[in-house]
């Protein structure tokens, strides 16, 4: 099968330091490959080569010219004085801009009905409507309404989902997306898995959020100290592969060091005026100390800071409301909070979540309602927007800011580098300009900084944007460990899962309703409602001219007992493909695009097969 895009012997440096070299991958034709690697492997700079967004220093990019690339940028840059409707149809598309002009014309309350009428007839002539109810979709999935709206007035997110916007309309040949799921709510992060999985989409992603890289790849590729690790299957297929790999490389690691060590002796005995010293085992020696020294002891965040003390009283809510331009966005809403309380916030984009967060923490007064707050509450704030950080200000003195040293849960007292080291900043990069550092590394060094104030009610907003999952799993230890009060505002369903015992679900009405349990939890509740509801609706009997129930005919009983053998059927067949998936060589693209499309077609006829069942049941 012939490759779409490859990397040949790429090599790139980033401010004077090698991020990898002599790299190489080819992504074929159906793969939907996840790239994954620790803040600052160099991830997003390899998208940006693979979409030739810039030339590498070291090797090449090889494609073939008519293959398409679109590619979503962590932040995406815009034309100045651009329109959203400018930025979205292209004008070497003749069908996006009768889409264009007729969707500017609707929102025009006076239209012009020549004009109107003509549009009509053009859009039936280049068969666009399906298209226009294509683009219309995606862009309300995105939030995207008012097409006049100039980009400039955009916040960051409305941003990024423009950006996306306009690439799931181009649907080019290869995907290349860089934290696809930021700034997204969940339930337009379902629909976008949905629709990256359709056809036969080939996708290059970076992605955090576990869920997503599970439910959409079926590859998944490591970008380990320059090297690149490639893995057939997911995420758990990942992490049990990886955790070998690394148990094989700290055994050849402390061969080396051993070696090392002995070489070094020898290095030493040898007297310097000699000379019938062996080249060879000079050149060796050096070539080993390279190797150790590249090699990181297992380096991991340790989040143990020390918690203020909590009193009896937390924080009261007591009949709170808030609106804006006569929009009720809280309303009458009471809580009062408890030791150890786990609360995910959930709720759309825009139903007023940061709100809410910003009268917990007396940033904002409510216009109805008191905010009680206890003594001894030590809110830790880690903001969805970041820190605005001197960039030209070096990493060790915006710590030293907030204190020279800092006391650890255990008592023990450190040091702000010492503090820094166990975040994962070694020495150079203490030392270096915050300039220098990735953007999950300023996420980093923020959330760093939120602890280092001991609190004891901690409020996450979107945390996960731009950490890296190894990151993530240690920031989810220390906050399984947490006793204080913790609020998560996540679009991460497995964060959510993980940490949440209760909700605070924001309707859009000003409701905020109160649910015991996690978020799928939560999602199956309702699903298990519409389902009950749907029931109801057909609960009704037909009635037939004697006054009977309608019974199943003869037929569509022996259909009803067919669908469910058949159900049975394909369920284990798409387990077996499945398991089958992760056992085919990861080299062996063709077959494991086979695989792939025959468990996507399966899944299809599952689907109708249910419904079919469902429509019988309900007889």
């Amino acid at each position: 099968m012939s490759t779409l895009i490859a990397a040949e012997n790429l090599g790139h440096a980033y401010h004077d330091e090698w991020l990898f070299k002599n790299l190489t991958l080819g992504i074929q034709p159906g793969q939907r490959v996840a790239l994954v690697g620790i803040n600052g492997a160099g991830k997003s700079t390899l998208l940006k080569l693979l979409a030739e967004r810039f030339s590498p220093l070291e090797g090449k990019i090889v494609k073939n010219k008519s293959v398409k690339i679109g590619f979503l940028d962590q932040e995406p840059s815009f034309p100045d004085g651009y329109s959203i409707s400018d930025f979205i149809f292209s004008l070497e598309n003749k069908q996006q801009q009768l889409i264009k002009e007729y969707e500017e014309l609707i929102e025009d309350p006076n239209p012009d009905e020549k004009t109107l009428n003509r549009l009509y007839e053009e859009l039936s002539e280049h068969n666009a409507w399906e298209y226009e109810h294509e683009i219309k979709t995606i862009l309300s999935r995105m939030g995207i309404n008012h097409l006049q709206q100039k980009i400039s007035t955009l916040s960051g997110g409305q941003k990024k989902r423009l950006a996306l916007a306009k690439l799931l309309i181009e649907d080019p040949e290869i995907y290349v997306l860089d934290e696809p799921t930021n700034h997204l709510d969940i339930d337009t992060i379902e629909w976008l898995e949905k629709l990256l999985t359709s056809g036969n989409k080939t996708i290059l992603l970076v992605t955090h959020d576990r869920y997503f890289l599970d439910n959409v790849c079926n590859t998944i590729v490591e970008l380990d100290r320059g090297k690149i690790y490639n893995y057939n299957g997911n995420y758990a297929y990942f992490l049990e592969k990886k955790s070998e790999r690394e148990a094989a490389d700290e055994s050849t690691f402390q061969k080396n060091k051993n070696l090392l060590k002995k070489e070094l002796e020898w290095m030493r005995r040898m007297p310097a005026a000699r000379t019938t010293k062996s080249q060879s085992r000079i050149d060796a020696f050096y070539d080993l100390e390279s190797k150790t020294k590249q090699r990181s002891d297992n380096q991991s965040v340790t989040l143990n800071v020390k918690m203020s003390r909590q009193g009896n009283k937390i924080l009261e809510l007591d009949h709170i409301g808030q609106s804006f331009d006569d929009k009720n966005i809280i309303n009458d809403f009471s809580y009062t909070f408890k030791r150890a309380d786990r609360i995910g916030l959930a709720g759309k984009n825009g139903t007023g979540k940061s709100t809410l967060l910003n009268i917990i923490t007396g940033f904002l007064t409510p216009e109805k309602g008191k905010v009680s707050t206890g003594e001894t509450t030590v809110y830790g704030y880690y903001k969805q927007g970041g820190l605005a950080f001197n960039e030209k200000e070096r990493v060790i003195d915006i710590v030293k800011s907030d204190a020279e040293y800092i006391k650890m849960a255990d008592g023990q007292t450190i040091s702000a580098s010492q503090l820094l080291t166990l975040f994962l900043f070694p020495p150079k990069k203490q030392h270096g300009m915050v300039e220098k550092l990735s953007g999950g590394e300023k996420k980093r060094l923020h959330l760093m900084k939120v602890l280092m104030q001991n609190p004891n009610f901690l409020i996450l907003d979107e945390p996960t944007n731009d950490l890296d999952i190894d990151t993530l799993n240690v920031l989810e230890e220390f906050l399984e460990n947490f006793p204080g009060v913790l609020i998560l505002v996540s679009h991460d369903r497995y964060l959510l899962d993980k940490m949440s015992e209760q909700l605070f679900i924001m309707e859009g009405n000003g409701d905020v309703a109160i649910y015991n349990g996690n978020y799928s939890e939560y999602r199956i509740s309702l699903e298990t409602q519409k389902e009950k509801v749907a029931v109801k609706t057909k609960e009704v009997p037909a009635q037939s001219t004697a006054g009977t129930t309608k019974k199943l005919s003869f037929k569509e009983q022996k259909e009803l007992e067919d669908s469910e053998v058949k159900i049975s059927e394909l369920e284990s067949e798409i387990k077996d493909l499945s398991t089958s998936l992760l056992t085919i060589d990861s080299a062996n693209y063709l077959g494991i695009q086979e695989v792939s499309k025959k468990i996507e077609v399966l899944n299809e006829e599952l689907e109708k097969v249910t419904e079919r069942w469902l429509e019988l049941s309900e007889k």
